[in-house]
């Protein structure tokens, strides 16, 4: 099995993982690392700044995609290669190595040469930061629409183009009067869109635009932007916020890693979209320039390579062959003018039509429609009966070689205690360690599967989840022990995931200074991990989750819902920023939760996980005696958990966690909202639940809020013993 990797979710690498997911023809690992979980369809953008679109109807979920695709989804951005070690440098986690690379990363605007441009404008691209910039400046328009408008939209190709027409119709549609808006393009050329070879469509749009009071400057060379707008060789003075659309730009690091380039530093790849001077390496999309067949850098190319990008990554892995691609030598360009109309240009010929606008809409519509309607795949194997993987070993002979072992640990730095008497600084069959005398030692363990596909990831979720019974019972965490499964593969691929998973383990571990002192791998079908985790605490100071007192107020501290989302996501059937979220949720450490809640006089605390909320309620409730009232209405929910239970995707675990019914009293109209099902619904890496004093509730509430946990909420109340079996009330 080979590591194979690819950079940025532009165009190509979208459909090459659509083509992945539904068949692949080679043993391969993938690995997806961007930066965003949407990635932008270039040929709607222009129509999502008019207003036409939305959101999801414009980008791509890679999340999503990379889930149907069976590939690892890491989300960071990429700071560098090391092409002789053949590792990706990211800038939140350890160097990802690979076997085979590819690149799509699109471009950005030039803008080092400019004095003001990249502190004072708003460049293009990256296109979720344009976003950004271009929502606010709606919002500014929707808040104040008799107040004026000044756009400066610096380069007149047809991107700039194609902005300026949709910019002045998503403005005009907002402002009070038509003459609030004072819209610039500004362009160095002697015509509008130049590089297109056609006069007649740069005469047109150049008319279009003045007749909807766009004043256009031509041959005009913009020397500096300023924070008011932007100066011009010529002495012109524009005053307006500044939109950035000029020639396209190569990351540095691009050229900086060795690979061969092309005089802007865009990648070089010969006609299999392979660097001819690293065979490894693929490149597609805007990045790539075609050594012996250059095209423009358009979005039409990079739909294009899709397709022969894959077979040969394939192909390369394969030890065949790879075949030549031949882009096309002229193609249609359709741009839209914002009013739901657009030009077509091929060659010397043009026109502008209703008809053209409704014919690329309907381009676009299918294009990201294979996106959003993936198919359920079998993932049964499609290899040869020769290619099957092995028979393994079970007992000792699943242990993951010595050699993994050594080489993943090596780089990582750990936390030592002076009280850790055997350790990983000097290795032997178990850990050793001196327990303070004074102290009482507290023990908890969990494992589990992996739920996400990043390993680096994975073990930062872990930790937290097996630390949080530490701080749910006052303890300080000391040391751990970890269990790490492999799945089952070559030695090189099974380190990088070892590396990857302990590093997410080291880095929450080195936050606290927690030592870790030992572990065991093996392999296995699935990647998964566990920790033991050792913690300290005073004899007198045991914070028991049983020490309910009536009265008292329930908070709970993180959102409910990662069970059933995850769910989702196992079907393929959730989005991705819902799963952004939830781990954004489950990275969160609950120690600071429970000293806020310590510091505020709560008697009883547990923290949140596979039982569910109920089940870990009424684990607090039966020994008092007492009842808890739930309100459903102030449960802390995540995004998409309603729409996903809607659905009725719910965990495997959830039937059993179900079984806390019978202590349960619930109206038939509140067993029907999806909010009681989440009652029972596992958590990962869930939140703290405690029992305050109803005086210090609020207080606590707020400086929980404030100190990083703003999910935090007031859920119910304990009230006297129960006349009936119920210990639980919904209200």
């Amino acid at each position: 099995m080979s590591d194979l990797v690819f950079v940025g979710g532009g165009h190509s690498h979208a459909i090459a993982l659509k083509m992945w997911g539904m068949q692949s023809r080679t043993k391969a690992r993938l690995t997806l690392i961007s930066d965003v979980t949407y990635t932008p369809y270039s040929g709607m953008l222009p129509g999502y700044v008019a207003g036409f679109y939305g959101y999801e109807e414009t980008h791509i979920d890679l999340r999503r995609l990379a889930h149907f695709a069976q590939a690892d989804f890491l989300k960071d951005q990429v700071m560098g290669l090391d092409l002789d070690q053949k590792v990706v440098h990211c800038a939140n986690r350890p160097p990802v190595r690979f076997d085979y690379l590819s690149l799509d990363i699109g471009s950005t605007p030039a803008t080092e040469t400019v004095p003001g441009v990249k502190t004072y404008a708003i460049a293009a691209k990256p296109v979720p930061q344009f976003l950004d910039a271009w929502q606010r400046i709606l919002d500014t328009a929707n808040q104040a629409p008799d107040q004026p408008q000044r756009i400066i939209i610096v380069g007149g190709g047809a991107g700039g183009t194609e902005l300026a027409f949709n910019i002045h119709h998503a403005l005009s549609q907002r402002l009070a009067l038509p003459e609030l808006l004072e819209l610039h393009l500004v362009h160095r050329g002697q015509q509008l869109m130049g590089t297109n070879q056609n006069p007649g469509v740069s005469r047109q749009a150049k008319k279009l635009l003045q007749q909807r009071n766009v004043q256009v400057h031509l041959q005009e060379t913009v020397v500096e932007v300023m924070p008011t707008g932007v100066r011009c060789q010529s002495g012109l003075v524009l005053t307006g916020k500044v939109i950035w659309v000029t020639q396209a730009a190569a990351p540095s690091w691009i050229k900086e890693s060795g690979l061969q380039t092309d005089n802007r530093g865009f990648v070089l790849v010969d006609q299999t979209l392979r660097s001819p001077s690293h065979p490894f390496v693929f490149a597609a999309g805007d990045i790539a320039t075609m050594r012996d067949e250059p095209r423009p850098k358009a979005g039409v190319f990079a739909v294009r390579q899709g397709k022969p990008l894959l077979r040969n990554l394939q192909r390369a892995i394969l030890g065949e062959t790879l075949e030549a691609y031949h882009p096309q030598k002229r193609y249609l360009a359709l741009i839209g003018t914002g009013d739901k109309q657009a030009f077509a240009t091929w060659g010397k010929l043009s026109w502008r039509s209703p008809l053209l606008w409704r014919w690329k809409d309907h381009i676009d519509r299918k294009f990201m429609a294979q996106f959003s309607d993936l198919p359920q795949m079998s993932r049964t194997s499609e290899f040869p009966a020769q290619e099957q993987p092995k028979m393994y070993c079970a007992g000792c002979g699943a242990k993951v070689g010595k050699d993994i072992l050594a080489s993943s640990l090596k780089g990582l730095n750990f936390p030592t205690h002076a009280d850790v008497i055997v350790g990983l600084d000097q290795p032997d069959d178990a850990a050793i360690i001196q327990i303070p005398r004074d102290q009482l030692l507290v023990q908890t363990i969990d494992y589990f599967p992996s739920l996400i596909n990043d390993p680096f990831l994975l073990g930062q979720i872990v930790t937290h989840h097996c630390l949080s019974d530490l701080y749910s019972m006052g303890a300080t965490p000391h040391s751990v022990l970890v269990l790490a499964t492999l799945p089952h593969g070559k030695a090189r691929v099974q380190q990088g995931i070892l590396q990857q998973l302990l590093a997410g383990v080291v880095e929450i571990l080195n936050r606290d200074n927690i030592a870790l002192i030992g572990g065991h791998t093996n392999e296995a079908d699935q990647l998964g991990l566990g920790l033991t985790c050792n913690g300290l605490l005073q004899k007198d100071a045991i914070w028991r989750k049983t020490e309910l007192k009536r009265g008292q107020i329930l908070i709970l501290t993180k959102s409910l819902g990662t069970g059933t989302l995850f769910a989702a996501e196992m079907q393929g059937k959730t989005k991705g920023h819902w799963i952004d979220g939830a781990i954004a949720s489950m990275v969160q450490s609950n120690k600071t939760a429970a000293e806020i809640l310590r510091n505020h006089g709560a008697t009883a605390c547990t923290d949140v996980t596979g039982f569910g909320l109920a089940g870990h309620l009424l684990e607090m409730l039966q020994p008092s005696g007492l009842r808890a009232e739930i309100h459903l209405d102030q449960l802390p929910i995540l995004e998409g958990a309603r729409e996903t239970l809607q659905r009725g995707l719910t965990s495997s675990l959830a039937p059993q966690n179900h079984t806390a019914e019978q202590f349960i009293q619930v109206t038939p109209a509140q067993r029907q909202r999806s909010d009681y099902e989440l009652l029972f619904d596992p958590q990962t890496s869930g939140g703290l639940l405690a029992a305050i004093a109803p005086e210090n509730a609020h207080t606590c509430l707020k400086t929980l809020q404030s100190g990083g946990h703003p999910q935090s909420a007031i859920i119910g109340r304990i009230v006297k013993s129960p006349v009936s079996q119920a210990q639980i009330s919904i209200t």
